[in-house]
């Protein structure tokens, strides 16, 4: 079983991927009218995270996207 914050963030990228920046935000959107708060969400997305994760993170999508 994959993380919570794993399946979100797959999720996020997935989305934005395949919808565009713009519909995946619209799709995010319509999901607010649901019970999940996408914005409480985003605002603690990271805290779970150490620095080192997150830069670890972060140098893996940087390395990915050239």
């Amino acid at each position: 079983m994959i993380a919570d914050n794993v399946l979100r963030n797959t999720g996020m990228k997935i989305l934005s991927d395949n919808l565009g920046k713009v519909e995946a935000e619209r799709f995010i959107s319509l999901m607010l009218r649901e019970p999940f708060d996408y914005t409480q969400w985003q605002k603690g997305l990271f805290d779970e995270m150490s620095v080192a994760e997150l830069s670890a993170l972060a140098m893996k999508e940087y390395k990915s996207a050239k």
